[in-house]
């Protein structure tokens, strides 16, 4: 009975935490959500544009500082490392990586920018063109999970992070392949099933699990 309720009480405070923090990123990208949301919504080519150069401009500023304190807080969990509460680790991970992820979300929010509207203006000209941007889409998107993961690992200038992101990404095809995986299944359940995953695990767990690749990869090159 006592080993039945100790598995109950972890899985709780397991949920709780995956919870906790997905409500925070929310809560801290609520411009984001609300520019998102209406692009989803929107109903011409003009109200498209606009709410996608709200996304563009807002990613810098809201979804990379409240990603980055996301993956921080993910760290320390696979690292068991105990600090103080869950809100107060998060709003601290916030303000000590807010610069040097607003700075990388330039960069890299722009490459998304360019890559997008590459892929709009030339996807009709050559089908093989667009499933070349496709698979620089989703390189794009591991090397921007693997940039919050050494980020919240590792302290060192914006170049460094930017550079490693790249190197491991490219480097690792086992690392690159699982958070790809992890991260397109959990996108599409999150799309298609119900809204709870989306609000209480989606991106927390997306974390969780790119992290725990990229601290697998950290763990055998130190062996």
């Amino acid at each position: 009975m006592n080993n039945i309720m100790g598995g109950l009480y972890t899985v709780s405070e397991w949920v709780m935490r995956f919870a906790v923090i997905n409500l925070l990123w929310l809560l801290f990208n609520l411009p984001i959500v609300f520019s998102t949301g209406n692009l989803l919504l929107a109903g011409g080519q003009g109200e498209m544009i606009l709410f996608a150069t709200m996304t563009a401009v807002f990613a810098p500023f809201v979804f990379f500082p409240a990603t980055a304190a996301m993956f921080a807080s993910a760290r320390d969990w696979i690292i068991e490392y105990e600090g103080p509460s869950i809100f107060v680790s998060y709003v601290n991970y916030y303000k000590q990586n807010y610069k040097k992820s607003l700075l990388g979300g330039f960069i890299i929010t722009g490459l998304w920018v360019i890559l997008i509207v590459d892929f709009i203006f030339l996807k009709d000209f050559s089908m093989i063109l667009a499933f070349v941007f496709i698979v620089f889409g989703l390189i794009l998107y591991v090397i921007t999970m693997n940039f919050f993961s050494v980020n919240a690992h590792y302290d060192m200038k914006l170049r460094g992070l930017l550079k490693n992101a790249f190197f491991i990404t490219v480097g690792s095809p086992v690392l690159l392949f699982a958070v790809l995986f992890s991260g397109i299944v959990l996108l599409y359940a999150s799309i298609k099933g119900p809204l709870f995953l989306l609000l209480f695990f989606s991106g927390s767990l997306i974390a969780f699990l790119s992290f725990s690749a990229f601290y697998r990869l950290y763990l055998r090159l130190l062996s």
